[in-house]
């Protein structure tokens, strides 16, 4: 597993969006291309959006610290450029946008995972208490025979948790996010980690308080799990509310990173997609948000060493 903690975090630059892609950016309501043609728009897409991390690494980025999680499907070109270039990869292997947990590639997911040998294995789940018992459960098992699958493998294990709100939950307080979310994160933590599903690292929405960061940080690492990590995703948040979340989480021993995605490089794209915004313009639009977050969490944390420039990223 490559060389990760709290002074050596990892700034993962997420695009392995697909069928929300489709939806959102490329008018696509049902999450798939029309056709080839729409296909190859849709590589082209990533392929700009990893120009937007060569472009902040031109500008200073640590490439020990940079890294792309991009997927096969649209994004397998871009994949092997992030290999080639030294950075960390990290892959999905769920198939987009279906409600429960389901491998893309069926039986054959990891011939997929041995043809790309990225640095991370994701999963994206979906959970929380309040889900149908039987679902959860057969999702669990299923998450639980990848987790052993990969350990066997020697291939670290990163798990991106989703806990969304009933309406019935959302109701009940005034915030989800602040009021109720932090206790149900701890709930499936507790019940996956039961259920077998051991991470290396735990990809987690964002927290507002520095106690919730802690409390969660502290049952992923349950039982002598000490060496299991945290890092927080974006969920397209605005820039302030993600400011918020990366300044919580930095100081919060355990939690080494992030990987955001579309708050980077959303509305660049669309703007290319629909309104023709040169790709260069872009591109550098692109590499200011990814600089932008990254200069948050290392202002915020203040001890990271090992390759990061000390006047930028």
């Amino acid at each position: 597993m490559p060389k990760l903690d709290e002074r050596h975090p990892l700034f993962l630059l997420a695009m392995d969006q697909r069928s929300s892609l489709l939806e959102h950016t490329y008018d696509e309501s049902g999450g798939e291309p029309a056709d080839e043609a729409e296909s190859a728009r849709v590589r082209a897409g990533k392929q700009l959006v990893y120009r937007g991390v060569l472009t902040a690494l031109a500008a200073g980025a640590s490439r020990e610290r940079t890294g792309v999680l991009v997927d096969e499907l649209y994004g397998a070109d871009v994949a092997r450029l992030v290999k080639e270039a030294g950075l960390q990869l990290a892959m999905p292997i769920e198939r987009s946008g279906r409600e429960w947990f389901e491998l893309e590639y069926g039986d054959d997911w990891m011939a997929h995972v041995d043809s790309f040998d990225p640095d991370w294995v994701k999963v994206l789940v979906r959970d929380n208490p309040a889900y149908d018992a039987e679902p959860r459960a057969q999702q669990a098992s299923d998450l639980a025979e990848v987790a052993t699958a990969l350990r066997d493998a020697g291939r670290p294990f990163l798990v991106e948790l989703l806990v969304p709100g009933t309406d019935e939950q959302k109701a009940s307080v005034e915030d989800y996010d602040l009021d109720l979310r932090p206790d149900l994160v701890v709930q499936v933590l507790e019940y996956l980690q039961d259920h077998g599903v051991e991470a290396d690292v735990w990809k987690l929405e964002g927290l507002d308080r520095s106690e919730d960061a802690e409390r969660v940080v502290a049952t992923a690492r349950r039982d002598g799990r000490d060496s299991v990590q945290c890092i927080v995703l974006g969920r397209d948040a605005p820039e302030e509310q993600l400011d918020h979340w990366l300044r919580t989480a930095a100081p919060v021993d355990g939690f080494v990173g992030f990987a955001i995605g579309r708050s980077n490089w959303e509305e660049p794209l669309e703007d290319v997609v629909h309104e023709g915004l040169d790709t260069e313009a872009a591109e550098g639009l692109i590499a200011a948000n990814y600089r932008h977050f990254v200069d948050t969490w290392l202002e915020a944390r203040g001890d990271v060493e090992d390759g990061v420039d000390a006047g930028g990223i």
